[in-house]
């Protein structure tokens, strides 16, 4: 039996830095890792690293993974068990609620059946703000998870809500996702 397989995307945060991470303890409880990256995310942090961790070539474009017939993103859509998007920024939780597919996180949560978790990171009143707010209870209502966002010192140098949730929390919330699939 094959290991499932989570398409963690990555979106331009600073704390696009733990994914490397998340992306590495995924990899070490036996799952097959995909990464997928926002030209943002690529700012923070670099494609290398994650194919280093991932073991598989890492799709910043629609037109990245050209190996086959079918493109790249529609293939791993259609073989992800979990489309897992760790850091979550507020305009990639905006593109994902209203079905943007300006970039590969877009293109590949259009095309999935799989179920989605989100992890978001961003400043506390950015996640505060009625906007983002109204596009997580969009998601959710469409069925989308999300861990976190948890508080702390953030990156801005406010303290409060908006930061990543614990990355051994989230590698859990998908252990425990995946085993309900089954």
């Amino acid at each position: 039996m094959s290991a499932p397989v989570i398409i963690v995307g990555v979106s331009g945060s600073i704390a696009a830095y733990k994914a490397a991470d998340l992306v590495s303890k995924l990899g070490k409880r036996g799952f097959e890792v995909h990464v997928v990256m926002t030209h943002g995310a690529q700012e923070f942090i670099t494609p290398l690293t994650f194919q280093t961790l991932s073991k598989n070539p890492v799709v910043t474009s629609v037109f990245s993974g050209k190996e086959g017939w079918k493109p790249g993103h529609i293939d791993l859509a259609d073989r992800a068990n979990l489309l897992l998007v760790a850091p979550a920024t507020a305009n990639i939780i905006a593109e994902l609620a209203h079905g943007l597919a300006g970039n590969p996180i877009g293109e590949i949560a259009l095309a999935t059946l799989a179920p989605v978790l989100i992890a978001p990171a961003m400043n506390g009143k950015m996640w505060l703000h009625a906007a983002t707010q109204d596009n997580v209870k969009l998601l959710r209502a469409r069925g989308v998870e999300f861990i976190g966002p948890e508080e702390g010192l953030l990156a801005c140098g406010y303290e409060g809500l908006g930061r990543l949730w614990n990355v051994d929390d989230i590698v859990e919330r998908v252990a425990v996702l995946l085993a309900q699939k089954k």
